[in-house]
């Protein structure tokens, strides 16, 4: 079935504005509520049939009740204002207005200052395309364009780095562990999917050592206890699973699977966010590679699950 709007123009994904940041979202589905309440009021303005206006001051209300659904979701999530995504605005650069007028306007109007654009803790800046032109004086701020200062830049990579090593041993006793759980797979699709996963491991590992690389460090791991917990805890789920039926034992080798990639989503993470704050882009694209990598072993775990439950025959409210 084709989709098409009141224009007759198709459907496309353009109509998705997802980001997949539940704050940004929610603030976006706000203010898409407020413009449709407004389209509403004009609508309402022009209509003079009495049924159909009180359709439309349904329609207006409801977008009020949409508002305040978003609103109250947004609040129970308790994030400040300002805090959007994960990584963090550049320090001095946050704070600085740019002054992007270039001076009085055809009929005397001057620049408009206000807690907009003065006061605590802004800074109020000669734009980047006006600082070549116009004599800014001697007290005018420069534009602040470092992503870090030195002395915090160093910590950062200092964190990156003990991240990186961290997971190099994390990566590493998989290269042991997953062998184990791939003879443990009795289903055929599981069984190569984690031999696939092993294959992508052994280059997680390389890409890893080239990142330490690129950071100026040695490739030395340090001992992940995390990781080893998670294959200490999948040395048992293999053990017990010899006395379960084929689903059962499957099912919970994707549980100690997926505990895994999980952990792994979350350093791989961490560690390109890190780099991204150090504009290291080159080591950011490599973590992103592995994180892309991990997060698709998740799903496909998930995948495999599926007819396994069935098979199981567990009851529909688990699956």
């Amino acid at each position: 079935m084709n989709l098409f709007n009141s224009m007759g123009n198709p459907w496309t994904a353009d109509y998705l504005k997802i980001t997949g940041e539940l704050d940004v979202d929610l603030r976006s589905n706000i203010a898409a509520e407020a413009r449709a309440k407004i389209v509403y009021e004009r609508l309402i303005d022009f209509c003079r049939d009495p049924g159909t206006k009180d359709a439309l001051q349904f329609l207006m209300t409801r977008e009020i009740t949409h508002m305040r659904a978003f609103q109250l979701a947004l609040e129970s999530l308790g994030k400040p204002p300002l805090s959007v995504g994960r990584i963090a605005p550049t320090p001095g650069l946050v704070d600085q207005f740019f002054n992007d007028s270039t001076g009085e306007g055809d009929l005397g109007e001057v620049d408009t200052r206000g807690p907009w654009n003065e006061g605590e803790p802004w800074k109020f800046v000669e734009a980047p395309a006006f600082q070549g032109f116009k004599a800014v004086g001697d007290a005018a701020p420069a534009i602040e364009a470092r992503s870090a200062p030195p002395e915090r830049s160093e910590a950062i990579q200092a964190v990156l780095v003990d991240e990186l090593r961290d997971l190099l041993h994390a990566e590493k006793q998989l290269l042991k562990a997953l062998p184990k759980m791939q003879k443990a797979a009795r289903a055929q699709q599981l069984h190569t999917l984690l031999q696939k996963h092993l294959a992508e491991t052994e280059v997680q590992v390389e890409r890893l050592n080239e990142c330490l690389r690129i950071l100026g460090s040695a490739a030395r791991a340090k001992p992940c206890k995390g990781m080893a917990g998670l294959v200490e805890e999948g040395e048992e789920v293999m053990a017990e699973g010899r006395k379960k039926e084929d689903a059962a034992a499957d099912l919970a080798l994707i549980g100690a699977a997926l505990r895994v990639e999980h952990y792994e989503i979350a350093a791989y993470t961490t560690a390109r966010n890190l780099a991204l704050q150090l504009a290291q882009p080159a080591v950011a694209r490599l973590l992103t590679l592995s994180l892309g990598e991990e997060q698709n072993a998740g799903h496909l775990l998930d995948q495999v699950a599926q007819p396994l439950m069935s098979a199981a025959r567990m009851p529909s409210s688990v699956r």
